[in-house]
C-alpha cells in the first residue's frame, strides 16, 4: 500500500462521519490534513511513510521532534518593551490552533508563555508592529509560541523576523475579528545552520481579511505549515511565498485552507528558485471545500525556477471539493530553467548574460515582492535576491571548462 491511498481515505472519512454525527464542519477528513491534538504522546515520531513527513529528510530533523526542548526563544518588539504572555489553557491561546504534527505539539507543550499582541477592536496601526525572534543559544532545541488577536475592524502589519543560529520548534496563531484587516509577513533570515519546524494557523472572522507572506532564505532546513479557516462568511485570506534554496538548503512549505463558511475568498501564490547541489524545495497545496462553504472562490499556485544543475523542486496542489455551488476553484504548478528566449531577447539587447539571468529573476520575483507592503522589508528582500544571485554567478563553471 502506497503512503497515500485516496480510496482508503476516503473509507476512513465515511467511517469517522458514521461513528460521529454533528455538524458537517466536524464530520469532514481533509485527506492531506491530519487531524489535531495538543497531546505530544499522540503524534508519534515520524518514520516517512506518512503522507505528511514523506518530503522532508527526517535524519535532519529527529533530534527536534525526539527530545523535550531546552528552552523558549526570545521575542522581541522594537519599542513594545515586554511583550504580555498566555499561560497554556489561557483564552485566546489555542482557540485558533491546535497542533497537526509532533513539532507543533511539542512547541505548545513546553512553551509555558507565549506572547501576545493585541489589536484592540477599530484600532488601526499606521506602521508596522516588528518582532524580533531569536535563540541565545544555537546548539539548544527551542520552543516558541505567539498569539496574535485583531479585535473587530482592526488593522495591522505584523512583521516577524527569524535571526541567527536555532533549532526552532515555532507556533503562530492568529485570530482576525470580524471586517478586521491583518497582514503577517514572516521572514526566515537564518544562519545557514538553523532547523525551523512551524506551524501557523489563522482563522478569519465574518468579512475580514487576511494576507500572511513567508520569505524563507535561510537556514539549513525550513519547514513550514501555514494554514488558514474561517469563522463568518465573506472572509478573504491571501497566502504568498518567496523563497530561495542553496546547495544543500531543504525548505519546505505546506498550505491547507479549510472553506468552511459561504462566501469566502483564498488566493495562493508561491514563488521560488534553486540553485547548487541537492538544492531542495517542496510545496504542498491543500484547499478543502466543505459543503456548507457555498459561493465560494479559490486558487493556488506555485512556480519554481530552477538556476542549475543537482536542484530538485516537487510542487503537488490539491483540491477537496465537497460542493458544485462555488463561484470557482483551480490550481497549477509549474517547474523550469530560464526561458532561453527571454536571455536571447535581452541579450541581444546588449545585455551581458549574467545582467539578463538577473532581471529575469528579479522579474520572476518582483510581483509578488511588491504585494508584502512594507517598504524596507521588500527593499532588503531584494537585495538578498541580488546576493544570491551574485553567489550563484560565481559559481557557475566557466564555458569549455
Amino acid at each position: 500500500m502506497t503512503a497515500f491511498d485516496p480510496v482508503l481515505r476516503k473509507r476512513e472519512a465515511a467511517e469517522v462521519n458514521a461513528a460521529n454525527p454533528g455538524p458537517a464542519e466536524a464530520r469532514t477528513v481533509s485527506h492531506l490534513h491530519p487531524a489535531g491534538s495538543f497531546d505530544v504522546d499522540s503524534h508519534l515520531l515520524p518514520s516517512g511513510r506518512e503522507e505528511v513527513w514523506r518530503f522532508t529528510p527526517l535524519d535532519r530533523v529527529e533530534a527536534l521532534l525526539k527530545d523535550p526542548p531546552a528552552g523558549v526563544i526570545e521575542i522581541t518588539g522594537d519599542g513594545l518593551g515586554p511583550l504580555p504572555t498566555l499561560a497554556i489553557g489561557q483564552t485566546p491561546r489555542g482557540t485558533v490552533l491546535t497542533p497537526t504534527d509532533r513539532a507543533a505539539a511539542l512547541a505548545s507543550a513546553h512553551t509555558a508563555a507565549a506572547a501576545h499582541v493585541l489589536i484592540p477592536a477599530g484600532q488601526r496601526l499606521e506602521e508596522p508592529l516588528r518582532l524580533s525572534l531569536r535563540a541565545a543559544d544555537p546548539e539548544a532545541v527551542v520552543t516558541g509560541h505567539l498569539v496574535i488577536e485583531a479585535g473587530p475592524g482592526s488593522q495591522a502589519v505584523i512583521v516577524l523576523h527569524h535571526t541567527g543560529a536555532a533549532r526552532y520548534l515555532g507556533n503562530v496563531e492568529v485570530s482576525v475579528g470580524d471586517e478586521a484587516r491583518v497582514t503577517v509577513v514572516s521572514l526566515q533570515d537564518w544562519d545557514h545552520t538553523a532547523v525551523h519546524l512551524g506551524q501557523h494557523e489563522a482563522r478569519v472572522g465574518r468579512r475580514g481579511e487576511y494576507r500572511h507572506i513567508a520569505v524563507s532564505l535561510g537556514g539549513d532546513l525550513i519547514r513550514l505549515q501555514n494554514n488558514v479557516s474561517y469563522a463568518g462568511s465573506g472572509g478573504a485570506a491571501q497566502l504568498f511565498g518567496v523563497y530561495f534554496a542553496d546547495a544543500g538548503q531543504h525548505i519546505e512549505h505546506r498550505l491547507f485552507v479549510d472553506h468552511n463558511h459561504p462566501k469566502g475568498t483564498s488566493l495562493v501564490d508561491y514563488r521560488g528558485a534553486l540553485q547548487g547541489q541537492h538544492a531542495r524545495s517542496v510545496w504542498v497545496g491543500d484547499v478543502l471545500i466543505r459543503p456548507e462553504a457555498k459561493g465560494i472562490d479559490t486558487y493556488e499556485s506555485n512556480k519554481n525556477l530552477v538556476l542549475s544543475e543537482g536542484c530538485r523542486a516537487d510542487a503537488v496542489p490539491n483540491l477537496e471539493i465537497e460542493t458544485g455551488e462555488i463561484q470557482g476553484a483551480g490550481h497549477s504548478a509549474s517547474t523550469g530553467r530560464f526561458d532561453e528566449e527571454q536571455l536571447f531577447y535581452l541579450r541581444s539587447r546588449g545585455l551581458d548574460e549574467a545582467a539578463a539571468r538577473r532581471l529575469v529573476v528579479r522579474g520572476f520575483f518582483a510581483q509578488l515582492v511588491a504585494r508584502i507592503g512594507v517598504s524596507d522589508v521588500e527593499e532588503a528582500l531584494m537585495a538578498k535576491i541580488d546576493r544570491e544571485l551574485d553567489q550563484a554567478e560565481r559559481s557557475r563553471p566557466l564555458k569549455g571548462a
